[in-house]
């Protein structure tokens, strides 16, 4: 329970500080000043955002489906936080030592699907359907390359514990590190990074929610509050994904020194530090690559990002198998 509120007030306080990045990191790319107004530098623009979204009205229009669209942001965003529940903060927080912490973490936020048909179907709004629709091919696409690139990191380790994982990968530093100790691992973690951007719905993988097609795909209907609930979704599964390739291929907790930066504390920042590092090159990724065709999407999963995957994780058995033997 530690872990679990601390992850629920850092991803609270998270999503207002990436907003803020993301802003202003668009705006550099592309050669603008982005927000300047409220607070210095525009520090506070994304607050009063926030504040004004809180203040809106929960709007529902006649024709939905009441009851499946009022609870289909319920639905996502649990889903997604659940599976902050078996991630390791610290070597000395055993509250997340569970034994199928991959199988549970894996499963519980492939649920978020239920709840993006439900806020879709009961929009009854086109949009908002195709959204939908084009959200559940492409999750259920590309969690099978990223589930077995998982399955990689699992074969060396042989524990589905994250938290041993984690102490798996204590004691050289970055050494230690599952991508240092096999370097047959980069291949798994590009496929890895690859996929959780689409399960992310992160460009240039956002064609459930383009605007310039679908004006905001399957939650086009909602407002205020609830619309707000899909944001904090969308940015809690880029972390939750982030922290989770931190802890399968950087060595979780661990720094990157030997002996350096040890204890609880340093634990959960060495964790947080890899995981924004990815965070950042996912909104850099955002804004310097356009996006893909519907058909571009599918083909890469199925063409080739899962032939590859399945490929790699015979090569890490064969692998495993030489070190056994």
């Amino acid at each position: 329970m530690i872990s679990f509120a601390f992850y629920l007030a850092f991803l609270l306080a998270f999503v207002v500080v990436a907003v803020y990045v993301e802003r202003k990191a668009a705006a550099f790319i592309q050669n603008r000043l982005g927000p300047m107004e409220v607070g210095p530098k525009g520090l506070f623009q994304t607050v009063a955002d926030l504040l004004k979204m809180l203040q809106k009205e929960d709007i529902k229009a006649t024709a939905v489906d009441s009851i499946p669209f009022l609870i289909a942001p319920i639905i996502v965003f649990a889903a997604i936080f659940t599976g902050y529940s078996v991630l390791p903060l610290n070597a000395s927080l055993n509250d997340s030592n569970v034994s199928t912490g991959v199988f549970f973490l894996l499963s519980v936020i492939s649920l978020d699907v239920l709840g993006i048909l439900m806020a879709g179907w009961a929009s009854n709004n086109k949009y908002s359907l195709y959204g939908a629709m084009r959200a559940i091919a492409q999750i259920v696409s590309y969690e099978v390359p990223l589930g077995i690139c998982v399955l990689c990191v699992i074969v060396f380790t042989g524990t589905l514990d994250l938290h041993k994982v984690s102490m798996l990968q204590t004691g050289n530093g970055l050494l230690s590190w599952n991508l240092i100790q096999y370097p047959i691992l980069i291949v798994p973690f590009i496929i890895f990074f690859v996929a959780g951007l689409a399960e992310s719905n992160r460009t240039p993988f956002d064609l459930p929610e383009s605007e310039s097609e679908l004006i905001g795909g399957y939650h086009t209907e909602y407002s205020g509050f609830r619309w707000g609930m899909f944001m904090l979704a969308e940015y809690g599964m880029m972390l939750l994904l982030s922290i989770l390739g931190v802890v399968l291929f950087f060595g979780g907790w661990n720094s990157p020194v030997p002996n350096f930066g040890i204890g609880p504390i340093w634990g959960a920042f060495w964790l947080l530090s890899k995981a924004l590092v990815f965070i950042f090159i996912q909104i850099w990724i955002r804004w310097t690559l356009p996006r893909l065709r519907v058909d571009q999407l599918m083909s890469l999963s199925w063409k080739y990002l899962t032939p590859i995957s399945i490929l790699m994780l015979f090569l890490c058995s064969l692998w495993k198998l030489w070190l056994i033997s």
